[in-house]
């Protein structure tokens, strides 16, 4: 994956407020002044995370009368959870060598 891509993705969702909004939009689409209820802020301010998530790739908007609705795009959060994926076999295989290294360690110290 493109460094520069995945820096954008984590820089995204660095924000407590940005990670609830993509849980939320996990469960479905639903409107900014949706998204926003639960939050002490202004509109406006909310529309700063809604943006940096739709300059992400995150999430895509559409408006519908007077309404703007969001939904996760989830092919591009899909590639954040498959980057994760990728380090995660990376350690796994690091905590598998340092294991048998342990094993072997004392089994030499018991002979």
């Amino acid at each position: 994956m493109d460094q520069y891509l995945l820096d954008t993705l984590f820089q995204a969702l660095a924000d407590p407020t940005r990670r609830a909004v993509i849980g939320r939009l996990g469960k479905g689409a639903a409107s900014v002044g949706d998204l926003a209820a639960p939050f002490d802020m202004a509109l406006p301010s909310f529309m700063k995370h809604v943006h940096v998530l739709e300059a992400a790739g995150l999430i895509h908007t559409r408006k519908e009368g007077r309404v703007r609705y969001c939904e996760i795009d989830e092919a591009r959060l899909a590639a954040v959870g498959s980057w994760l994926e990728e380090q995660r076999a990376i350690w796994e295989s690091r905590t598998d060598r340092l294991e048998r290294f342990v094993v072997e360690k004392q089994k030499e110290q018991e002979r």
